[in-house]
């Protein structure tokens, strides 16, 4: 059984800084793409980052050149570094596994609050 948990949410002010981690259980993670999404009440969720199994990342832009994605495969564990953050980042964070080859898989975690203070 595969399991994705998060952990490192909380409150911080504006222009604080905090880093997630989502730890992932089972043999999937090397050569999962790992992502993580993000959905405030009344909004739909949303890609933040993503990393393939081989390192390429992928942003949205409205965090582009604040947060950075990064994975270690050696600990199936991935990170969100989350620097500069805005009031408007305020979310429950999602950690993503997936992949698209046979056999493919797509595993969500439980999610963990990140608010942001003004």
């Amino acid at each position: 059984q595969v399991q994705l948990v998060e952990s490192g949410g909380g409150l911080v002010q504006a222009g604080g800084s905090l880093r997630l981690s989502c730890a992932v259980s089972g043999s999937i993670f090397s050569i999962s793409t790992m992502g993580w999404y993000r959905q405030a009440p009344g909004n739909q969720r949303e890609l933040v980052a993503e990393i393939t199994g081989s390192g390429s990342t992928n942003y949205a832009d409205s965090v582009k050149g604040r947060f950075t994605i990064s994975r270690d495969n050696a600990k199936n564990t991935v990170y969100l570094q989350m620097d500069s953050l805005k009031p408007e980042d305020t979310s429950v964070y999602y950690c993503r596994s997936y992949y698209r080859g046979t056999p493919g898989h797509n595993y969500w975690g439980q999610g963990t609050q990140v608010t942001i203070s003004s």
